[in-house]
């Protein structure tokens, strides 16, 4: 019998590769990273090297041609270790990737595809100071003038901003159709008129970049329209689905995490002239954390399944996001009690795991935002 957390020998193996890499070439850095609030270049180029950034990218691009399930699996290992850097790669495989494999050209893929699996980092920017949830309110006009089309205005909360060279950019050209106006643009860094700002000083995650970006009449070829003018929103929609469910193995890789050194500490805390793990009151506590990691386990992985058995996967994203981020949040805060005084500075991990568990619930779409997409659903089904 085939369980649904089991994996086969070969996601196992890439499993297993990808958190050996992490704990030999991340850990040392994790600490600095966090205190500097940036990302270590110097590890960018090994991502590349271990085929983490193109995991579904075909091999006639340069990448890997797995499955988006061996990308979670990526994301989740690497989150065990990091999650700053766990979210780095998400954005590039779910988001990223995700929107040139379904929606770009093939003069766009053939372009861009080669450059995102080998060197270059992407970024996907929605966002703006007016429109978080609220998504399709955004005020980043373009309009279209001879060869190219001219963009105006700012984005905010930009992940991936500070190391990206490659963006997606959804801006309205039409205002007056509203959300059917929002256009999907592919910008370079070095686009006239374009810039990125401010870099936000955030509470977790903080070696993941979070910028502003500023486009002042940037000027972007009429080639470089990802997707149909007037279909942003379906391009948006439709990728942040995958994205959740990216988010969703972030979180549950830092839970997991977060349940590791946990089980390890109490298992060595003397106190009383027994170890903490002993007692039953810390065995329940330990018991409840497991069971709520599984619980995540399992949703993400069967919506990843879903996704690559090319069935429905919107409800199962947006619970497994849900679930994920909750999960993460309450498991790193009871780590942090597991540790008593210790749990509480930041010479031990589940500190910095407890930082980093608060955003699960709020990008991608917040935690009220999964379960209006879930009630919608369940209400529309038959039962």
């Amino acid at each position: 019998m085939k369980y649904l957390t089991e994996l086969s020998s070969e996601e196992k193996e890439f499993f297993e590769a990808v958190r050996d890499f992490a704990r030999r070439e991340v850990e040392p850095l994790v600490r600095k990273m966090d205190e500097k609030g940036e990302t270590e270049r110097s590890l960018i180029p090994k991502f590349y090297d271990m085929g983490l950034m193109g995991v579904e990218i075909p091999e006639k691009y340069g990448g890997a041609g797995a499955s988006f399930f061996m990308a979670i699996l990526a994301v989740e290992a690497m989150s065990q270790i990091d999650p700053s850097m766990g979210v780095l790669i998400d954005v590039q495989n779910t988001l990223v990737n995700n929107a040139f494999l379904r929606w770009g050209s093939p003069e766009l893929k053939e372009k861009y595809l080669p450059q995102l699996a080998t060197r270059k980092v992407g970024s996907y920017c929605l966002s703006e100071s007016s429109s978080g949830s609220d998504a399709f309110s955004l005020k980043c006009r373009a309009i279209k003038k001879g060869d190219r089309y001219i963009l105006n205005g700012h984005k905010l909360w930009i992940t991936n901003a500070a190391e990206a060279e490659i963006f997606i950019v959804m801006a309205n050209l039409n205002p007056e159709a509203g959300y059917k106006g929002i256009t999907a643009f592919v910008v370079e860094r070095d686009f006239p008129g374009f810039r990125v700002s401010k870099k936000e000083d955030k509470l977790g995650i903080r070696a993941s970049s979070t910028c502003e970006l500023v486009f002042e009449d940037c000027e972007v070829p009429l080639e470089n329209l990802l997707g149909e003018e007037g279909k942003g929103y379906k391009v948006a929609i439709e990728t942040l689905n995958e994205g959740r469910i990216g988010i969703a193995a972030q979180m549950l890789g830092l839970a997991e995490a977060a349940l590791a050194h946990a089980i390890a500490y109490t298992k060595q805390r003397v106190q009383f002239g027994k170890p903490v793990a002993s007692f039953q009151g810390m065995q329940f506590q330990l018991a409840q954390m497991a069971t709520y990691v599984e619980t995540a386990r399992l949703m993400v992985y069967n919506a990843a399944r879903m996704k690559d058995a090319g069935v429905n996967f919107v409800k199962e994203a947006a619970m497994a996001k849900y679930h994920a981020s909750e999960v993460a949040e309450k498991v790193a805060s009871l780590a942090v009690e597991c540790f008593g005084g210790y749990g509480f500075t930041k010479d031990y991990p589940v500190e910095k795991l407890y930082r980093d568990a608060k955003i699960g619930k709020i990008y991608e779409g917040t935690s009220f935002m999964q379960l209006a997409t879930i009630a919608k659903i369940i209400l529309e089904d038959r039962l």
